[in-house]
């Protein structure tokens, strides 16, 4: 795996987006499977600085992950904590 392949499949599990499941199931990124061990628990630490920074910066305290996940559950709760 190149560095440049590598680092695309880091910004794609980095991200907060998640394919919609119909069953409501939370699922990690597929390019999660594509990362060596090593690349995982690297992206593992950066995700939860990501989230840190998007929670502090939301009025409600959410990171884009927490809202997400409020959304899939009940529309007016992603909302609710503002």
């Amino acid at each position: 795996m190149t560095d440049r392949e590598r680092d695309v499949l880091l910004e794609q599990v980095l991200s907060a987006h998640r394919e919609p499941h119909a069953r409501l199931r939370v699922r990690s990124h597929p390019a999660w499977h594509d990362l060596p061990d090593s690349d995982r628990e690297r992206a593992f630490e950066a995700a939860l600085a990501l989230r840190t920074l998007e929670a502090a910066l939301d009025p409600g305290g959410l990171s884009t992950a927490a809202r997400a996940v409020l959304a899939r559950i009940g529309p007016d709760r992603a909302s609710a904590s503002e």
